[in-house]
């Protein structure tokens, strides 16, 4: 791994560790090993790094949830992604840096914090609609309403975890959101119900 490469790495784990504000360069010097010049030569400030470091953990994070388009049957692939195992106590890589002043008033660093969570979105819409039109979940939900009510139960999961310092309430939110999910289930096939609406 070049310089930069571990520079960003290092700078992506600390954040994650400790938030923008609380990571210094010299933590990531000291961490990652690399020299003070070296560091400025790719890096002229912090902030610069810190960007690169949130374009990465963001690089992380939309493949994972890449997984709710893969091949399968919608609700299998939502329970799937609900349930992958995550580091609760961690937090979210992206979603913890929300709660770091210093991110949320600068426009240049909260961007690609924002533009993750959009994109995660769009992919549990597709998921959603697809579940519906598969007569997975019923078709009177609300897609976009869902999906912000799933990512905010695995922020919220996280904010619970990391307060307790105890994985169970995340555990627990995922589990009772797939529970949700399941009881939203048509009690027969949404086209069944189409069918019969139409009938006189």
């Amino acid at each position: 791994m070049d310089s930069r490469q571990l520079l960003v790495d290092t700078m992506g784990e600390l954040m994650w560790e400790r938030g923008y504000a609380d990571t210094s360069p010299r933590n990531v010097r000291e961490r990652s090993g690399v020299g003070q010049g070296s560091m400025y030569h790719h890096f002229p400030t912090k902030r610069d790094l810190a960007l690169a470091a949130l374009e990465r953990n963001v690089a992380d994070l939309l493949p994972a949830a890449s997984e709710l388009d893969g091949p399968g049957a919608p609700m299998a692939r939502i329970e799937a992604y609900l349930m992958r195992p995550r580091d609760a106590l961690k937090g979210c890589k992206v979603g913890r840096m929300t709660q770091d002043p210093q991110v949320r008033e600068d426009p240049v660093l909260l961007a690609p914090v924002a533009r993750a969570f959009a994109q995660v979105h769009v992919s549990w819409v597709k998921a959603l609609r697809e579940a519906i039109a598969a007569g997975e979940l019923r078709d009177d939900l609300d897609p976009e309403h869902l999906a912000h009510t799933l990512m905010a139960v695995l922020q919220g999961g996280y904010v619970l975890a990391i307060a307790q310092q105890d994985p169970g309430p995340f555990d627990g939110a995922r589990a009772g959101v797939l529970d949700l999910l399941r009881a939203a289930a048509p009690s027969v096939p949404n086209h069944e119900n189409n069918r019969r609406n139409r009938t006189p």
